[in-house]
């Protein structure tokens, strides 16, 4: 089965592929020219939705299955920032590691060193027009240092539930157990394997 995923970020896209290694997985870029995606909906959900009509109305291929994924961290002590914004929280164009620098500002202003915090991801497929979404979490809390040099984007901020090392120190085998996107793929596959039938 052919899923074309509605993303340019390498490091999302790396995660994806991986988790599904049973699928023949193809970034957009591979098929058509990249283009600029506006996410200016408000929910996860409702951003995903977004890329994936997109990618989907311009392959022009009614048999395409699109993937899309949007997530990002939601901080309890930041009143759930960045959140819909973690990708361009420092502004548009920022880079993950000044979006991570403002979120670590930002704490150390309230005079934290960490604050409970969630992942989200919503993935959205498109398939003969039909759409389906499904979401996964994965919930800890972040904290006002760099720890580690695996993952992307928050990752090296982020401590899971039960754990005492960053995303950016456990191992990948272990960050795919508890990830908010596996969680959510772990859903998208069922529902994948569903449109066979």
């Amino acid at each position: 089965m052919k899923i074309v995923l509605a993303s340019s970020n390498k490091g999302k896209l790396k995660e994806l592929k991986e988790l599904m290694d049973d699928f023949e997985v193809y970034s957009y870029g591979e098929l058509i020219e990249p283009f600029e995606i506006v996410e200016d909906a408000s929910t996860f959900k409702g951003n995903a939705l977004l890329k994936a009509r997109a990618v989907y109305d311009a392959l022009n291929d009614k048999d395409a299955i699109v993937l899309s994924d949007d997530s990002g961290i939601s901080v309890e002590a930041l009143g759930g920032e960045p959140g819909v914004f973690s990708a361009r929280y420092a502004g548009a164009g920022a880079t993950s590691e000044e979006n991570l620098q403002k979120l670590i500002e930002n704490l150390k202003k309230l005079g934290l060193k960490s604050s409970p915090a969630y992942y989200t991801a919503a993935l959205a497929i498109i398939y003969k027009g039909r759409e389906q979404s499904v979401h996964g979490w994965m919930h800890g809390s972040v904290i006002d240092e760099k720890r580690g040099n695996n993952g992307f984007g928050y990752d090296p901020i982020f401590v899971p539930l039960g754990y005492d090392k960053t995303l950016g120190e456990l191992s990948e085998s272990i960050k795919k157990e508890l990830s908010h996107r596996s969680k959510a793929l772990r859903l998208a596959k069922i529902l994948l394997k569903g449109l066979n039938k």
